[in-house]
Protein backbone atom coordinates (compact mmCIF):
# COMPACT_ATOMS: atom_id res chain seq x y z
CA UNK A 1 0.00 0.00 0.00
CA UNK A 2 1.36 3.32 -0.62
CA UNK A 3 -1.40 5.65 0.91
CA UNK A 4 -4.59 5.69 2.57
CA UNK A 5 -7.07 7.85 3.60
CA UNK A 6 -10.11 7.46 6.07
CA UNK A 7 -12.20 5.34 3.52
CA UNK A 8 -9.68 4.31 0.56
CA UNK A 9 -6.73 2.10 0.43
CA UNK A 10 -3.93 3.16 -2.57
CA UNK A 11 -1.56 0.98 -3.83
CA UNK A 12 0.42 0.16 -7.32
CA UNK A 13 -1.38 -2.35 -9.79
CA UNK A 14 -0.29 -5.79 -10.42
CA UNK A 15 -1.21 -7.88 -13.20
CA UNK A 16 -3.97 -9.33 -10.86
CA UNK A 17 -6.03 -6.44 -11.65
CA UNK A 18 -6.85 -7.37 -15.20
CA UNK A 19 -10.14 -7.95 -14.39
CA UNK A 20 -10.86 -4.90 -12.55
CA UNK A 21 -8.55 -3.11 -15.42
CA UNK A 22 -11.39 -4.26 -18.05
CA UNK A 23 -14.34 -3.48 -15.99
CA UNK A 24 -13.21 0.07 -15.21
CA UNK A 25 -11.86 1.43 -19.01
CA UNK A 26 -14.96 -0.06 -20.14
CA UNK A 27 -17.32 2.22 -17.85
CA UNK A 28 -19.54 4.43 -19.58
CA UNK A 29 -17.66 7.43 -18.40
CA UNK A 30 -14.53 6.64 -19.22
CA UNK A 31 -15.40 5.99 -22.87
CA UNK A 32 -17.25 9.48 -22.95
CA UNK A 33 -14.76 11.58 -20.66
CA UNK A 34 -11.16 9.52 -20.83
CA UNK A 35 -11.68 7.52 -24.26
CA UNK A 36 -12.11 3.80 -25.55
CA UNK A 37 -8.26 2.14 -24.64
CA UNK A 38 -9.57 -0.62 -26.96
CA UNK A 39 -9.80 -3.37 -23.85
CA UNK A 40 -12.00 -6.16 -24.32
CA UNK A 41 -10.40 -9.29 -22.67
CA UNK A 42 -8.20 -10.19 -20.04
CA UNK A 43 -5.62 -10.43 -22.01
CA UNK A 44 -6.33 -7.24 -23.37
CA UNK A 45 -6.15 -5.57 -19.79
CA UNK A 46 -3.20 -7.77 -18.96
CA UNK A 47 -1.14 -6.32 -22.11
CA UNK A 48 -2.35 -2.50 -21.05
CA UNK A 49 -1.09 -2.92 -17.54
CA UNK A 50 2.52 -4.43 -18.51
CA UNK A 51 3.00 -2.09 -21.51
CA UNK A 52 1.25 1.39 -19.58
CA UNK A 53 0.57 0.90 -16.08
CA UNK A 54 3.70 -1.21 -14.73
CA UNK A 55 5.89 0.83 -17.16
CA UNK A 56 5.02 4.25 -16.25
CA UNK A 57 5.99 3.05 -12.75
CA UNK A 58 9.86 1.75 -13.86
CA UNK A 59 10.35 4.43 -16.34
CA UNK A 60 9.14 7.32 -13.69
CA UNK A 61 8.48 5.87 -10.05
CA UNK A 62 5.18 6.84 -10.08
CA UNK A 63 1.94 6.18 -12.02
CA UNK A 64 -1.67 5.18 -11.94
CA UNK A 65 -2.63 3.59 -8.77
CA UNK A 66 -5.34 0.98 -8.08
CA UNK A 67 -8.00 2.70 -5.01
CA UNK A 68 -9.48 0.44 -2.46
CA UNK A 69 -12.33 0.80 -0.12
CA UNK A 70 -10.25 0.63 2.86
CA UNK A 71 -12.87 -1.48 5.24
CA UNK A 72 -13.21 -4.03 2.52
CA UNK A 73 -10.29 -4.40 -0.32
CA UNK A 74 -12.81 -3.83 -2.97
CA UNK A 75 -11.16 -2.51 -6.02
CA UNK A 76 -13.38 0.59 -7.09
CA UNK A 77 -11.42 3.02 -8.75
CA UNK A 78 -7.58 4.93 -9.98
CA UNK A 79 -5.67 7.82 -9.11
CA UNK A 80 -2.56 8.90 -10.01
CA UNK A 81 -0.03 10.64 -11.69
CA UNK A 82 1.31 10.23 -15.46
CA UNK A 83 4.28 12.40 -16.94
CA UNK A 84 2.71 12.89 -20.19
CA UNK A 85 4.62 14.10 -23.36
CA UNK A 86 4.11 18.26 -24.05
CA UNK A 87 3.42 18.38 -20.20
CA UNK A 88 6.18 19.82 -17.66
CA UNK A 89 4.61 18.71 -14.95
CA UNK A 90 2.95 15.09 -14.13
CA UNK A 91 -0.55 14.55 -14.73
CA UNK A 92 -3.18 14.16 -12.11
CA UNK A 93 -5.63 11.37 -13.15
CA UNK A 94 -8.24 9.54 -11.46
CA UNK A 95 -11.63 7.81 -11.88
CA UNK A 96 -14.01 6.12 -10.06
CA UNK A 97 -16.29 3.24 -10.65
CA UNK A 98 -20.09 4.39 -11.64
CA UNK A 99 -21.57 2.34 -9.02
CA UNK A 100 -19.60 4.81 -6.03
CA UNK A 101 -20.35 8.14 -7.90
CA UNK A 102 -21.46 10.38 -5.45
CA UNK A 103 -19.98 9.59 -1.83
CA UNK A 104 -16.31 12.40 -2.52
CA UNK A 105 -14.07 9.34 -3.46
CA UNK A 106 -12.88 11.10 -6.53
CA UNK A 107 -11.87 14.10 -4.07
CA UNK A 108 -10.72 12.05 -1.49
CA UNK A 109 -8.20 10.51 -3.72
CA UNK A 110 -7.44 13.09 -5.64
CA UNK A 111 -6.36 15.15 -2.46
CA UNK A 112 -4.37 11.96 -1.43
CA UNK A 113 -2.62 11.84 -4.77
CA UNK A 114 -1.71 15.61 -4.39
CA UNK A 115 -0.29 14.99 -0.95
CA UNK A 116 2.12 12.06 -1.47
CA UNK A 117 3.04 13.93 -5.10
CA UNK A 118 4.54 16.63 -2.58
CA UNK A 119 5.56 14.66 0.92
CA UNK A 120 6.22 11.47 -0.63
CA UNK A 121 7.76 12.32 -4.65
CA UNK A 122 8.76 16.05 -3.89
CA UNK A 123 6.87 17.38 -6.37
CA UNK A 124 6.56 20.96 -6.45
CA UNK A 125 4.23 21.41 -9.33
CA UNK A 126 1.00 19.06 -10.52
CA UNK A 127 -1.28 19.58 -13.67
CA UNK A 128 -4.33 17.85 -14.62
CA UNK A 129 -6.58 18.13 -17.91
CA UNK A 130 -10.24 17.30 -18.63
CA UNK A 131 -12.56 17.69 -20.96
CA UNK A 132 -14.61 20.71 -20.77
CA UNK A 133 -17.81 19.23 -20.24
CA UNK A 134 -16.85 17.31 -17.39
CA UNK A 135 -18.50 19.12 -15.08
CA UNK A 136 -17.55 16.15 -12.16
CA UNK A 137 -14.39 16.61 -11.93
CA UNK A 138 -13.91 19.58 -12.61
CA UNK A 139 -15.62 20.25 -9.00
CA UNK A 140 -13.23 18.07 -7.75
CA UNK A 141 -9.96 19.44 -9.19
CA UNK A 142 -11.20 22.91 -7.60
CA UNK A 143 -12.29 21.55 -4.03
CA UNK A 144 -8.76 19.63 -4.09
CA UNK A 145 -7.07 23.68 -5.01
CA UNK A 146 -6.42 23.32 -8.52
CA UNK A 147 -7.12 26.31 -10.84
CA UNK A 148 -7.52 26.71 -14.18
CA UNK A 149 -4.12 27.23 -16.51
CA UNK A 150 -5.36 27.12 -20.23
CA UNK A 151 -6.34 24.38 -22.39
CA UNK A 152 -4.39 21.01 -23.54
CA UNK A 153 -4.62 19.09 -25.94
CA UNK A 154 -3.87 15.48 -26.08
CA UNK A 155 -1.75 13.20 -28.19
CA UNK A 156 -4.15 11.70 -30.66
CA UNK A 157 -6.69 14.38 -29.72
CA UNK A 158 -8.45 16.42 -31.78
CA UNK A 159 -10.00 18.73 -29.03
CA UNK A 160 -8.55 20.80 -26.60
CA UNK A 161 -9.26 19.66 -22.88
CA UNK A 162 -9.39 22.24 -19.87
CA UNK A 163 -5.47 22.45 -18.06
CA UNK A 164 -5.12 22.96 -14.18
CA UNK A 165 -2.68 23.57 -11.93
CA UNK A 166 -1.21 23.67 -8.79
Amino acid sequence: MLFQTERLSVRRFTLGDAPFVLRLLNEPLWHQHIGDRGLRTLEDAQTYLTTRLLAHYEAHGFGSYCVELRDTGEPMGLTGLIQREGLDAPDLGYAILGAHHGRGYATEAALATLTHARTDLGLDRVVAFIDADNVASRRVLEKVGMRPAGTYTAEGEHEPCLLYEI
